[in-house]
């Protein structure tokens, strides 16, 4: 049996939970990444970035919890996670996580197919952008910095520079004069 998951272009803040039928030892092998990745292949994906995949088993999140983990570390809204409540705390054994930046946000078709089944797909909760107002006085612009004096320093430079083009041309007007 295979699951079809559209992917949209561009997709973030999706969070997606996989039961994987795999004991611990295949879920190392499955996971392996060595020319080929049979968790890719398996998700059908032909994007996938490791950096946001999660294989892992249940039991090693004890103390946490899965639950825990999706809202705390994957940002999954506790609302959520109330609603699918039952779905994950019954999971054990391997699961797969996957944020939605797993996907390189390209669109793309997944053909799921054994040993994962989809279990949920999540939102991260994301708090919504305010805009408040700059305090006063600091959206005005700056006055203009005054022109520094030049130095004495910088003076004398020049005057150098200036004798020593004037020379340059006397000493060019006699040389032509001269032949």
């Amino acid at each position: 049996m295979s699951d079809r998951i559209e992917i949209r272009e561009g997709e973030t803040g999706v969070v997606r939970v996989f039961d994987v039928d795999l004991d611990a030892q295949e879920a190392k092998v499955f996971n392996r990444r060595n020319g080929t990745w049979p968790l890719q292949e398996a998700l059908g994906a032909e994007v996938l970035d490791p950096h946001y995949v999660d294989l892992m088993q249940v039991e090693d999140l004890e103390g946490v919890g899965l639950s825990q983990y999706l809202e705390q570390g994957m940002g999954v809204s506790s609302h959520d996670l109330e609603d699918a409540h039952v779905l994950i705390e019954g999971l054990s054994g391997t699961v797969l996580v996957i944020g939605s930046g797993a996907f390189g946000r390209q669109a793309q078709t997944l053909q799921v197919r054994a040993p994962l089944r989809l279990v949920a797909t999540f939102n991260e909760d994301k708090p919504p952008v305010q805009f408040d107002p700059l305090p006063a006085g600091g959206a005005q612009s700056a006055p203009a910095p005054e022109k520094k004096k030049p130095s004495d320093a910088a003076m004398s430079g020049r005057v150098a520079m200036v004798a020593l083009l004037v020379i340059f041309a006397l000493t060019a007007l006699v040389i032509w004069v001269a032949s």
